[in-house]
Order: C-alpha cells, then sequence, then structure tokens
C-alpha cells in the first residue's frame, strides 16, 4: 500500500509541477490536443454504432425472448464500449507521445533539470527517437489489443464479465498507461523496453497507483489534455525514483585523481622517503 501511495504521490506531483511552470503546462497540451480530436470521433462512433455490433456478434439471441436478449446485447454493448473506452486510453497516450516526442522530450528533460541530477542528453538524431518510441509503443499496444480481446470475450460470461472484467479492465490499463509514460524519462536514461517493463513489475503497486487513477481521469475526454502535462512531468518524477542517475565515470575518476595528488603530496614521512627512493633508482 505504501508503493501505491507514492503512485498516487508522483501524479499529485507531476501536476504540482506543471501548475508551477504554466508555459510548460501549455506546451504540453498541445499534442494531447490534437490527437483528442481524433479520438472522439471515434469513440462518438463506437458509442453510436454498439448496439449494432452487439446485434451481429450475438445471432444467436435473435430467437430470445424479453428480457433476456436485451440483457445479453445490453451488457454486450456496454462492454464493447467499456473495453474501447480502456483501449483508448492506452492508444492515446501512445499516439499522443508520437506526436509530442519532441514536445515531451524537452518537457522531461526540464523536469530532471529543475530536480537536480538530469541525465546527459542521449546523442540519439530525432528520426531514430521517433522509430524507438513507435516501435516500443507498437510492441506494448500489441500486448494490450491481446488482453483487450481476452477480456472482451469475458464480457460474455454473466455477472463476471459485468463486474471483474471492467475492474481487470482498469488495473492493466493503468500499468500499461505508467509503461507508456515513464518511456520519454527512461529513454533518456538509456533503459531498454524490456528492462523498463521489468522494473515496473518489481513496484507494480507504484505504477498502479500512479495509472489507475490516470486511467479515470483519462476517460473524461477534456481532462485528458489537461492531465497530459502533468502525467508526463510525474512520470518522469517516478522514473528518477526507478532509474537514479549515477555519478559519471569522469567525476569518479576525477575523485581518484584527486585522492592520488592527496597522497602525493601528503605529509606522511614514510611515502615521502618511498617516493624518493624510487626516483633515486
Amino acid at each position: 500500500m505504501r508503493d501505491v501511495a507514492a503512485g498516487i504521490g508522483y501524479l499529485l506531483k507531476g501536476q504540482r509541477w506543471v501548475a508551477r511552470h504554466g508555459r510548460w503546462w501549455g506546451f504540453g497540451m498541445i499534442p494531447a490536443l490534437i490527437t483528442l480530436v481524433g479520438y472522439a470521433g471515434a469513440m462518438t462512433a463506437l458509442v453510436l454504432y454498439a448496439g449494432d455490433l452487439a446485434d451481429r456478434a450475438t445471432p444467436f439471441a435473435d430467437g430470445w425472448g424479453s428480457p433476456w436478449q436485451g440483457l445479453l446485447r445490453g451488457a454486450l454493448a456496454v462492454t464493447a464500449v467499456a473495453v474501447g473506452g480502456l483501449l483508448s486510453v492506452i492508444t492515446f497516450t501512445a499516439v499522443t507521445l508520437l506526436v509530442g516526442q519532441p514536445f515531451y522530450e524537452s518537457l522531461c528533460e526540464k523536469v530532471d533539470e529543475t530536480e537536480g541530477g538530469a541525465p546527459a542528453r542521449p546523442d540519439v538524431p530525432l528520426w531514430r527517437e521517433l522509430w524507438i518510441s513507435a516501435r516500443d509503443s507498437l510492441y506494448v499496444l500489441v500486448r494490450v489489443a491481446a488482453i483487450g480481446l481476452v477480456l472482451f470475450l469475458c464480457g460474455f460470461l454473466p455477472v463476471v464479465g459485468q463486474t471483474a472484467v471492467p475492474a481487470i479492465g482498469f488495473v492493466v490499463s493503468g500499468y500499461f498507461l505508467t509503461a507508456e509514460l515513464t518511456a520519454v524519462a527512461l529513454q533518456r536514461r538509456s533503459v531498454p523496453q524490456k528492462e523498463r517493463l521489468c522494473l515496473l513489475r518489481s513496484r507494480l503497486g507504484l505504477a498502479l497507483g500512479f495509472g489507475v487513477p490516470l486511467v479515470l481521469l483519462f476517460l473524461v475526454p477534456f481532462v485528458t489534455v489537461l492531465a497530459m502535462p502533468g502525467a508526463v512531468a510525474g512520470a518522469t518524477l517516478l522514473a528518477r525514483d526507478l532509474a537514479p542517475v549515477e555519478p559519471s565515470d569522469e567525476s569518479d575518476d576525477a575523485e581518484d585523481d584527486d585522492e592520488d595528488d592527496a597522497l602525493g603530496s601528503g605529509s606522511d614521512p614514510a611515502h615521502r622517503s618511498d617516493h624518493a627512493i624510487d626516483l633515486g633508482k
């Protein structure tokens, strides 16, 4: 429970960070606003035609009497909209991060700078960053789509399909949403995707505490746009916890050199006499 509370805390800290840096809040909303327009249209179509989809998916119920036919198809339509909504949360984030890669890279860098201990900027061209981001997002989306299909099929189960399935969907969506949002900051720290997912699994409470409340927020369309910059900022703060920046080798070498200089110029007579013998040889 402590990790869950910490995850919620990072979400709130991210929103507070962008509230204190209003220019970056507006800057981070641009990609989310562009993506929202397309997704609003897609979700509207799903809601309008969910009943028709349910009818076509259950031809075996054509001869059923009332109220069983209506209950089955109504539950299936609700499940389709719920699963579509949860999938849209994940895909929306992935597409927004892809569209806004330069925006969110700059936002992550700014958060690191203000908090201290920023990693070195990766020497990777923009096209390469976009390719890595698209590849990693596709990997996550394939897994989410597979899980979403299983949940959709489980939606046919009486009672369980209308209670447990949506709850499991929120948990799964929260985990993968955290994976998507922390990807920018962890990629800056040269953490490969498989290792990123392992880090999140090792701190599952932290990931769910951050991601599940965000899934609930993202179900409200315009709130997604408002909360997205703070979500990226909070994910950066969370990534700093998962993969803190280690001191650079150069600073370690410099410290070793300083220690060697101190020893060489120290006041230990034995050390000075040994050094003098070596010079005599």
